[in-house]
């Protein structure tokens, strides 16, 4: 009927997002984390950042990190201190971009490009890697993964907003049918709901399969 979605491997991945409560990654004039983190919330980030995650990003998630964590690292820059301190920390973090129109070596710190298929590169790094991967963005890498299967864990971190008129990048577009079990949940600062799933890609819906 379906297909698990972890392999027996070395490493874990981890598809992590943030989205708002109708489904976008972003809303047009709206502020990072549409203006809602927390201390909790970036309490919990900061630990997050000390699990030595390897991140996975696209292109356009790599052109426009970096540039962010750039900007962030200047005098007088437009964000926040809290948004400022996460961008600039991501430069010390090991990032794998994969794509076929960036040209090495890339100028973000820590970053190493892949050209090949993702996919089969991101096995290859399951099978013999010992480190947790976890997505950065890159929500076309996100979904190709977990169609793929690869994805052991399915977190997001859901804002309570709805940006029905503004809202930028619909996640689920695209996806295959998927079901999930939940195996851990928080909120924080009140507000912000994470919710953290192993994913099962699925063929069809439930009792569509043969009898």
């Amino acid at each position: 009927m379906g297909e698990t979605s972890a392999e027996t491997s070395s490493a874990s991945l981890m598809v992590d997002l943030i989205i708002s409560l109708d489904g976008y990654a972003s809303a047009e004039g709206w502020p990072g984390w549409w203006g809602l983190e927390g201390p909790e919330y970036l309490a919990w980030l900061e630990q997050e950042g000390e699990k030595g995650y390897t991140f996975l990003l696209g292109a356009n998630t790599y052109r426009v990190m970096s540039s962010m964590s750039e900007e962030a690292s200047a005098d007088r820059s437009g964000f926040s201190k809290d948004e400022g301190a996460a961008l600039t920390g991501l430069d010390a973090v090991p990032k794998m971009v994969f794509s076929s129109t960036l040209q090495a070596p890339l100028t973000w710190p820590n970053s190493e490009l892949v050209t090949g298929d993702a996919v089969e590169a991101v096995k290859e790094m399951k099978r013999t890697g010992t480190g947790p991967l976890s997505t950065l963005g890159s929500l076309s890498l996100c979904r190709s993964l977990l169609t793929a299967g690869l994805v052991d864990r399915f977190r997001l971190v859901v804002f309570p907003v709805i940006t029905g008129r503004t809202g930028r990048e619909r996640i689920y577009d695209g996806y295959p049918d998927v079901s999930l079990e939940m195996v851990d949940s928080r909120t924080f600062d009140g507000r912000l709901q994470l919710l953290e799933y192993v994913p099962t890609v699925l063929a069809g819906p439930p009792g569509s399969g043969p009898k």
